[in-house]
């Protein structure tokens, strides 16, 4: 198994920026893709930024694309989204995950979430 744990998430200023982060421990060497997904009040979790995590490649939402950057510590076995630009709809719990299988879907580790607010 793996466990995720994520920080950094705050009450931030409309236009600012902030940067979550999120390390892995366990059975890491399991991880196929790491990535961030978001869930706001009443909403689905939806996705926000990936990176397979053999060749580092990044993959992001259309509402990350621009404003976002996903990055990694791979020897710390570390993830980090960068958030610029941020608008009050990035108001949400943001969610570590990790693919422990071939794909999304088959076999995901989720982090517990941090809270990312932002005021208008």
């Amino acid at each position: 198994q793996v466990q995720l744990v994520e920080s950094g998430g705050e009450l931030v200023p409309f236009g600012g920026s902030l940067r979550l982060s999120c390390g892995a421990s366990g059975r890491t060497s399991d991880i196929h893709a790491m990535g961030w997904f978001r869930r706001a009040s009443g909403y689905d979790y939806r996705f926000v930024a990936g990176m397979n995590w053999l060749n580092g490649s990044t993959y992001y939402s259309d509402a990350a694309e621009g404003r976002f950057t996903i990055s990694r510590d791979k020897p710390k076995n570390a993830v980090f989204l960068q958030m610029n630009s941020l608008r009050p709809e990035d108001s949400a719990t943001y969610y570590c995950a990790a693919a422990l299988g071939a794909r999304w879907g088959l076999n995901d580790a989720w982090g517990q979430g941090t809270q990312v607010t932002v005021s208008s």
